[in-house]
């Protein structure tokens, strides 16, 4: 019987995986879920399937991750955003859907900071143009989003604060969804990460205003920083790996080398290279100390949000 887990172990895969997505697809999490899917397939000898789990701005997905069988078989693809649904979900008045301890860290694949982005035949050329329109229509400005809480309302929240003015927020159920919303001309604004934003920047229909990074994104170099413009918000979309929290150290440890190699490999850097949304991997550990330190932040910001209906 002791030996079991480590036999498990040794032979570990010897089936398919699943990465689980909690959003439909098109948004950041899918779109790197799948390249590295393909990667980490090769490396493991077994398909790894995508399978998307969206609803509630991406707690349906998270919650049904925890859940599965602690075996390295189910995979979740999560957004900075598994931090703070818990307590967004108690300041509703509602019992968590599930808890950040149910899962265990894999590795952080990517983490850029999102970008302010509006039509290209918006009126609005600077975030200041945004803001002093917002002052003189409280509410009235749409902005698209992932849904409550979300990679995209927390940081138009923490500009919208910064600033002083209130903005009309339009969830759907994907950073892909809030994108298409933009260029379909139902919402004025969203925020989006590199990747889901960049083939729309570079064929014209869109233009970025800001970025929440703490520096100029590589990729963007003329889009400023909304610290460069005067206002105090900063917000890093990430993208990390995670498991039941009681898969067995043998197990997490492959996955841990699997998704090390595979992050480094050609096809899946071009696909992110591709997206402007270069690779930046930790692996567990450092993956585990930079969420307690970004998790602090973000549950601020999400305390001052308060309930929203």
């Amino acid at each position: 019987m002791l030996a079991a887990p480590w036999a498990a172990a040794q032979n570990f895969p010897s089936k398919p995986l699943t990465i689980v997505v909690p959003f439909a697809p098109g948004g950041i999490a899918d779109i790197t879920a799948r390249p590295l899917a393909v990667a980490l397939g090769n490396i493991l000898g077994q398909s790894v399937i995508v399978e998307n789990h969206p609803g509630a701005g991406g707690a349906v997905g998270i919650a049904y991750a925890a859940r599965q069988k602690a075996d390295g078989y189910s995979l979740l693809m999560a957004l900075s955003s598994i931090l703070v649904i818990p307590e967004a979900e108690k300041l509703g008045g509602r019992a968590p859907s599930y808890q950040v301890s149910q899962l265990m860290p894999i590795a952080r694949v990517a983490a850029d900071p999102v970008v302010l982005v509006v039509p290209a035949a918006s009126p609005w050329k600077t975030t200041a143009d945004l803001v002093a329109d917002a002052k003189g229509r409280p509410g009235k400005i749409s902005y698209s989003s992932s849904g409550l809480y979300g990679a995209i309302h927390v940081p138009m929240e923490m500009l919208a604060q910064a600033a002083g003015v209130q903005f009309l927020h339009v969830p759907y159920q994907s950073g892909g969804q809030a994108m298409s919303a933009l260029i379909a001309g139902q919402v004025d604004v969203t925020v989006q990460s590199p990747g889901v934003a960049s083939p729309h920047l570079k064929s014209g229909r869109v233009r970025a205003l800001a970025s929440w990074g703490g520096q100029r994104l590589a990729a963007l170099p003329d889009v400023p920083t909304l610290r460069e413009q005067g206002f105090d918000a900063e917000f890093y979309i990430w993208s990390g790996l995670f498991v039941p929290a009681q898969t067995p150290p043998e197990v997490a440890a492959r996955l841990r080398a699997a998704v090390k190699d595979a992050v480094s490999d050609g096809a899946f850097k071009q696909a992110m290279s591709t997206m402007d949304s270069p690779v930046d991997y930790l692996d567990a550990p450092e993956f585990q100390a930079f969420m307690d330190r970004d998790g602090k932040r973000l549950l601020e910001a999400v305390k001052r949000m308060g309930k929203i209906e």
